[in-house]
């Protein structure tokens, strides 16, 4: 069951680029970002006041407050600067591979923020994972275009945005039901982006049916798919699992992009794709040490009970 999520939210979460693609050549950033929310929300939040009402019993302002902030973190940042690169001509394959090194910001603080031990073997995996993202930005900007060279950094914006709120969110004293979750941070999404939109005089979408296309991509294969995953498997793995998958999101989208879009995909890719899908067997096997000779981990027992109590388990689950 794990590698079947892990597929296919490793496949959900890659569309999401490609669809960032597809929406770039018809609209501006806000403008689709606008559109994929704005119905999304609308439909999410009716199905919250006619069908999921018990998810919501005992959901407190605060639980709604604390989610809103995640989805602020987690979806219209981190999607709003990934749009963004896309639309300033970042393929879609080193956008994915630059917000994969989300593991090492991740890695670096699961010890202080969750007390969880990282082993030697890990960081060298992370560190290898870094040299994957240099050797394939080289390339990107390499090929020339109009892309600016500043661009490739807005991607490490959104990487930053994630993990802040994969963290918040595991630092929760109670977690919130799936559904309740998910609406909260559709609608907060919605709301900033139609603000954006509105402000920017991008508000109207445009009448070309790969706009629309696009959005209906998103909206089941992103939102639904690749969002939906992600904290399920954040919830059930933990931390580690997630990010490490996300080294295997550059692979699929490099190749993906170079199908669908002719994105280049030249030996230098190729090698920094190798080098990030070797970081994800280096991290899996440090994992696999650390279970193995738990001994070896310099945390005490104190602290893996507050690290067991961060991972997925069983937390307090408001609304069950």
């Amino acid at each position: 069951m794990n590698v079947l999520l892990s597929t296919a939210f490793v496949l959900t979460w890659s569309s999401g680029f490609i669809g960032a693609k597809l929406g770039a050549g018809s609209a501006s950033a806000v403008t689709v970002l606008m559109w994929r929310f704005l119905p999304l929300a609308v439909v999410l939040g009716l199905v919250a006041l006619v069908l999921s009402r018990a998810a919501w019993r005992g959901v407190t302002a605060r639980d709604v407050g604390r989610q809103a902030a995640v989805g602020a973190l987690s979806q219209s940042g981190y999607l709003l600067t990934v749009y963004l690169a896309i639309q300033l001509g970042v393929s879609s394959g080193t956008t994915a591979l630059i917000d994969g090194t989300q593991p090492l910001v991740a890695g670096a603080l699961a010890g202080p923020l969750l007390g969880q031990y990282v082993s030697r073997t890990q960081w060298t995996g992370l560190g290898l994972g870094v040299a994957g993202v240099v050797i394939v930005t080289a390339a990107d900007f390499s090929q020339g275009g109009a892309t600016p060279a500043w661009a490739y950094l807005v991607p490490f914006l959104g990487m930053l945005s994630l993990v802040a709120a994969t963290f918040l969110d595991r630092r929760a004293p109670r977690t919130v039901a799936p559904s309740v979750a998910m609406t909260t941070h559709c609608v907060t999404s919605a709301v900033v982006f139609t603000g954006l939109a509105l402000a920017s005089g991008a508000a109207t979408p445009p009448a070309e049916g790969s706009f629309w296309g696009a959005i209906a991509w998103l909206v089941a294969l992103s939102t639904f798919g690749g969002y939906g995953l992600y904290w399920l498997i954040l919830r059930r793995s933990g931390v580690t699992q997630v990010n490490t998958l996300m080294f295997l999101m550059a692979p699929v989208t490099a190749l993906w992009g170079a199908l669908m879009f002719g994105e280049p995909f030249g030996p230098q890719t190729a090698v920094g794709l190798a080098v990030g899908l070797a970081a994800v067997a280096v991290v899996r096997r440090g994992e696999r040490g650390a279970e193995r000779h738990p001994a070896a981990a310099p945390a005490s027992r104190g602290a893996r009970v507050s690290a067991a109590s961060a991972a997925p388990g069983p937390r307090v689950r408001t609304g069950r």
